[in-house]
């Protein structure tokens, strides 16, 4: 498959990037970048060279299969939308877009050409996730009831982008952050969003960028299933990863079920506490790009992705209503 990248201003595109160069079912075409401190930056990490002059070029080139696509948020839901009118795939850092409008354009292309989009949606590869589905679906903690996660990030001055902070680009931390945790709950329990109660944004930890909300909370409804989370950039610039990066809480009517980005382990709590440690695994949406394309089944498809967009978009909606 020929893939084309388009677009280099969050550094999670150049991890895409460096899989394309190592997968053998793939080939890089080129790429593209207007923006000039993007463009020397991934020159300068990657060695990323730069062929292609405009979007319009990566569009027009028949020899293109698939755009990777990694500009800022709100950017990315029209370059989607043109790469599928084009009958070109898409495989996306997250968001893929800030808009739902967007979204509802992006459902139709794919149904009316046939055209797939992923995501890198990582999450979905912690160690501990196909143990957390057996463990889930065979009822071992009883029917889930509760679900609490915490993915914080640090603000990060300096190295974070900044367009993060440029009115429009970013398109909010819920749709930012939330996107993985949601799409992660949705995988495991199977359950989809029914109910938004409260969710909120606002500006606490960007003292130097008041208009930027930073702070995100939420309570909402999945089927039956409370689930409560915060995605706020309110982790302190820490050397290692913090347990509430990325901590995930599911409560069953038999028991509670605990894991985590820092460690391998699934804690389960019934009557005593039990540890199952879980081997590393390694992301591979590229490889679940490539195997969907091809009609073969995998744990990441076009609908699952598109259906997690949505739904974090109508949270990111209702706390900008609240804000508002």
């Amino acid at each position: 498959m020929n893939i084309a990248f388009a677009g280099f201003r969050h550094s999670h595109i150049l991890g895409l990037y460096s899989s394309v160069l190592e997968n053998d079912k793939t080939t890089l075409i080129g790429c593209f970048e207007e923006n000039e401190d993007a463009k020397k930056a991934a020159e300068s990490s990657h060695n990323v060279e730069f062929n292609y002059n405009s979007y319009e070029e990566i569009l027009n080139d028949s020899n293109v299969d698939a755009i990777a696509i990694g500009d800022y948020y709100s950017k990315r839901g029209k370059m989607v939308i043109s790469a599928l009118q084009a009958g070109k795939h898409v495989i996306c850092d997250k968001p893929i877009c800030t808009d739902l409008g967007e979204l509802e354009e992006i459902e139709k292309l794919v149904k009316e050409k046939n055209l797939q989009v992923c995501c890198m949606l990582d999450l979905r590869y912690m160690p501990q996730i196909p143990k957390v589905c057996e463990i889930v679906n065979n009822g071992e903690i009883g029917k889930i009831i509760n679900v609490s996660f915490t993915g914080q990030h640090c603000l990060d001055y300096g190295n974070r982008p900044g367009w993060y902070f440029e009115e429009g680009k970013h398109g909010g931390t819920i749709n930012d952050i939330a996107i993985h945790g949601i799409d992660l709950i949705r995988f495991i329990t199977k359950k989809n969003l029914t109910k938004i109660n409260c969710a909120k944004v606002w500006n606490a930890f960007a003292d130097k960028e008041p208009d930027f909300k930073d702070c995100g909370q939420l309570m909402v409804e999945l089927d039956g299933i409370s689930l409560m989370a915060d995605v706020s950039y309110a982790a302190p610039k820490f050397d290692g990863i913090l347990s509430t990066y990325w901590d995930f809480y599911l409560w069953g009517n038999k028991g509670m079920l605990n894991f985590n980005l820092k460690t391998n382990e699934i804690r389960i709590y019934k009557t005593e506490e039990k540890i199952i440690v879980c081997e590393d695994c390694k992301p591979d949406y590229l490889n679940a790009f490539i195997k969907e394309i091809n009609g073969e089944k995998t744990i990441m498809n076009t609908y699952d992705i598109l259906e997690s967009q949505k739904q974090v978009l109508l949270i990111q909606q209702f706390a900008d209503k609240t804000t508002e």
